[in-house]
């Protein structure tokens, strides 16, 4: 395992920008294009939350249902993984 001291832009959240991501927090999942970072949340476009993944090798979610306004902030305290999903 390497140690990393620095911020690296090539990874973490950050690098992940304008990208559609899936985020796996304490109680739920959410997904989205991530457009904004910073040390406390994340801000979500075309948000939703998933009630149910399906099989993670289809395309699209079984169950991911559109948030109000479909931008979204998500406390950065409740998640738990993060990446390119679906």
């Amino acid at each position: 395992m390497k140690i990393v001291t620095e911020t690296v832009d090539t990874e973490g959240l950050e690098s992940l920008l304008d990208r559609n991501v899936t985020l796996f927090c304490m109680n739920y999942i959410y997904t989205g294009k991530l457009v904004g970072v910073d040390e406390d949340q994340v801000k979500l476009e075309n948000a939703k939350i998933v009630y149910e993944t399906g099989s993670f090798t289809e395309k699209e979610w079984t169950d991911a249902q559109s948030l109000p306004n479909g931008t979204w902030y998500v406390r950065l305290a409740t998640v738990e993984s993060f990446g390119i999903l679906k």
